[in-house]
């Protein structure tokens, strides 16, 4: 079961570093103490990137590491938001609001956490990572970019690596990898816990599923309040009597068996 969520916090954050930590991929961190306090591995914050009407809409990113007072967002850049937020400076503020989200079910009886990124779909797991190791499991985390350029470990354990064109560990997907390291695993004490771009998401949890292994995902979603007012980001649920979820508040964080992926 999934942990409770934290009351809502608006922040002026401060930005305490800046840095590009791989190509086109940057770690920002911020001071913001009542968030860091509350906030739980899987969760997010939606961010108001400028202090003009441009962009109109904030940007959700996940909470990708909390030391003490500071939470870290690991991003990259797509758009005038994400390119405005590279820009910042040590000493620079952010309107933040977080923490937002349900968080991803830490808790159980499985011995191992498989780990499985897709891009910057490692950004959540910095965080799940010191609370797993906590809880003491063993963990295993595997990584899959287009190129060797776009990969960034810092802050991850046991990592093994795949590329698109075979620059950096194995040639093919974050997927294929894991296929290739489930042989002889004890697949009933193994929780996976899997995050990236849908397509990535569903071939994971076809995966799984077919394998049956415990997989919790954390979806995307066009998420433009964060908090379930604008229902911009539904996904069909498997059963219940509310036909959609929605990401930014029933998830992002969502078990493979409660979620039908499109």
């Amino acid at each position: 079961m999934n942990q409770p969520r934290a009351p809502i916090i608006e922040s002026a954050a401060q930005v305490l570093a800046r840095r590009e930590v791989a190509e086109g991929i940057y770690r920002l961190v911020l001071r913001t103490s009542e968030i860091a306090l509350r906030s739980a591995p899987g969760q997010f914050v939606n961010i108001r990137c400028g202090e003009s009407c441009l962009p109109l809409l904030r940007r959700p990113f996940s909470i990708s590491r909390v030391e003490e007072d500071s939470i870290e967002l690991l991003f990259n850049v797509i758009g005038h938001g994400t390119r405005m937020m590279s820009s910042k400076q040590p000493g620079d503020t952010l309107d933040v609001l977080g923490p937002l989200g349900t968080p991803f079910g830490i808790a159980g009886n499985y011995e191992k956490a498989i780990l499985v990124g897709g891009g910057l779909g490692i950004a959540p797991f910095p965080f799940l990572t010191d609370f797993l190791m906590k809880e003491k499991k063993e963990i295993l985390t595997l990584i899959g970019a287009r190129t060797a350029r776009q990969l960034t470990e810092q802050y991850l354990r046991n990592v093994r690596v795949a590329t698109d064109d075979g620059s950096k560990g194995m040639k093919g997907t974050v997927v294929d990898l894991l296929k290739t390291l489930v042989d002889g695993v004890k697949l009933n004490r193994v929780k996976v816990f899997g995050c990236g771009p849908t397509p990535m998401l569903k071939a994971l949890s076809a995966f799984a599923s077919a394998s049956g292994i415990d997989c919790e995902l954390s979806l995307e979603g066009d998420m433009a309040c964060g908090m379930g007012i604008c229902q911009g980001c539904p996904d069909e649920r498997t059963e219940g009597k509310k036909k959609y979820a929605l990401v930014c508040t029933d998830g992002p964080t969502f078990n493979i068996k409660d979620i039908i992926l499109r």
